[in-house]
C-alpha cells in the first residue's frame, strides 16, 4: 500500500482517488475549493464534473495543502494553467523522497515549458515522474480497462509508479521519453479540438482521418525538434491518446470544437465546455513551433480561428492547397 495525495478534485483527480483506493492505497484529495469538497461529502458525488460516479467514503478529502507531506506519490491532477501556483503552494511541505507524478497536459503561457520543467523548477529535490496516455477520467473512474504510461528519467521511479498504479484495470507501462509523452499528451488537444470542428462542420470521416494522420506528424515534428524519440508518438502517449481524445464525446477540447464548427465563438465555446487544455495549448504550441522554427499548419491554422476570428472554411481552403509533398519527405514537387 501506498499513500498518496492528489492535487485537485476534477473529474481525473477524483477518477485517479477512486482507482487508487480500490487497489488498497492510502488516498487524499486536495481541492482549493471548499465547496467541492463540502458537495462530496454530503452526496458522495461532484456532478458537475464526474456525474454518476460515487466518491469511496474512504479517500480523505481535504483544503489543507500541507496533505502532501509524508507521502509516497503526489499527483498533480489540476489544469495546466494553474500548475505553477499550486505547486510552489505545495512546495515546503514537500519531503525530497515524494514523487511527484504530473498527469496535467499543457505548455505554461509565456515560458512555453512543459508541466514537468515546471514542477522540477517547484521542486528542485524531488524526482519528477509524468503519468500519460488515453484515459478519460468517466472510464477510469468506472473501472473501464485502461492502459497508460508513465515517464521519469529515473528508472527505479518509474518501475515504483508502475508497480504502485497498475491492477485489474489500469495497466501501466514505462516510457524513458519524458518529453516525447509530454509533447504528445499536451498537443493531441490542439488536434482533437480541430476534429471537433470539423464534426461541427459536418465533414466526414475522410477529413477526420487526414486531420489525425497529419495532425500526429505535426506532433512528433514538434516532439523531436525538441529531443523526444520519433517512435513515442505511435504509442500511448501519441496516437493512442490522440485517438481517444478526437473520437470521444468524453472529451472537453472535441466538444468545444464541435461549438465552434457550428458557428459559436471559441471564447463562448470554451466558456460552455469548461476546462478545455487545447484552447490555451494551441496558441502556445504555434509560438514555440515559430521560436523554434518547425511547421504545424493545422496548428498554425487553428491558431487563426480561435484567435484572430480566421474563417473556418478559409483554414480548410489553406491546407487542402498547400505545395505538394512526399508524405515521409519534407519536399515532393519543388
Amino acid at each position: 500500500m501506498a499513500s498518496i495525495t492528489i492535487l485537485g478534485s476534477g473529474g481525473f483527480g477524483l477518477s485517479l482517488a477512486i482507482m487508487c483506493d480500490n487497489a488498497g492505497h492510502d488516498v487524499t484529495v486536495w481541492s482549493k475549493f471548499q465547496d467541492e469538497i463540502d458537495t462530496i461529502k454530503r452526496t458522495g458525488e461532484l456532478k458537475s464534473k464526474l456525474p454518476g460516479v460515487l466518491v469511496n467514503k474512504t479517500i480523505k478529502l481535504t483544503t489543507d495543502i500541507s496533505s502532501v507531506k509524508g507521502k509516497d506519490l503526489v499527483l498533480v491532477g489540476i489544469p495546466s494553467n494553474f500548475v505553477r501556483s499550486v505547486c510552489e503552494e505545495a512546495a515546503p511541505y514537500i519531503e525530497k523522497n515524494t514523487i511527484i507524478v504530473n498527469t496535467a497536459k499543457g505548455l505554461e503561457a509565456g515560458t512555453l515549458k512543459t508541466m514537468t520543467q515546471v514542477e522540477k523548477e517547484c521542486f528542485p529535490e524531488n524526482t519528477i515522474a509524468l503519468l500519460t496516455g488515453p484515459s478519460h477520467a468517466e472510464e477510469v473512474a468506472r473501472g473501464i480497462p485502461t492502459t497508460v504510461c508513465t515517464a521519469c528519467e529515473d528508472r527505479d521511479a518509474a518501475n515504483f509508479i508502475q508497480q504502485t498504479l497498475s491492477n485489474d484495470t489500469f495497466r501501466v507501462y514505462v516510457n524513458d521519453d519524458v518529453m516525447g509523452c509530454e509533447i504528445g499528451g499536451s498537443l493531441k488537444n490542439v488536434i482533437a479540438l480541430a476534429a471537433g470542428v470539423c464534426d461541427g462542420l459536418g465533414l466526414g470521416d475522410n477529413t477526420k482521418a487526414a486531420l489525425m494522420t497529419r495532425g500526429i506528424r505535426e506532433i512528433a515534428r514538434l516532439g523531436i525538434a525538441m529531443g523526444a524519440d520519433s517512435a513515442t508518438f505511435a504509442g500511448l502517449s501519441g496516437i493512442g491518446d490522440l485517438i481517444v481524445t478526437c473520437c470521444s464525446m468524453h472529451s472537453r477540447n472535441r466538444r468545444a470544437g464541435i461549438l465552434i464548427g457550428q458557428g459559436v465563438d471559441p471564447a463562448e465555446a470554451v466558456r460552455q465546455v469548461g476546462t478545455v487544455e487545447g484552447y490555451t495549448c494551441t496558441k502556445n504550441a504555434y509560438e514555440l513551433a515559430k521560436k523554434i522554427g518547425v511547421e504545424m499548419p493545422i496548428t498554425e491554422q487553428l491558431a487563426g480561428v480561435l484567435f484572430n476570428g480566421t474563417p473556418v472554411k478559409d483554414t480548410i481552403k489553406k491546407l487542402m492547397g498547400r505545395p505538394s509533398k512526399n508524405e515521409t519527405e519534407n519536399e515532393f514537387l519543388s
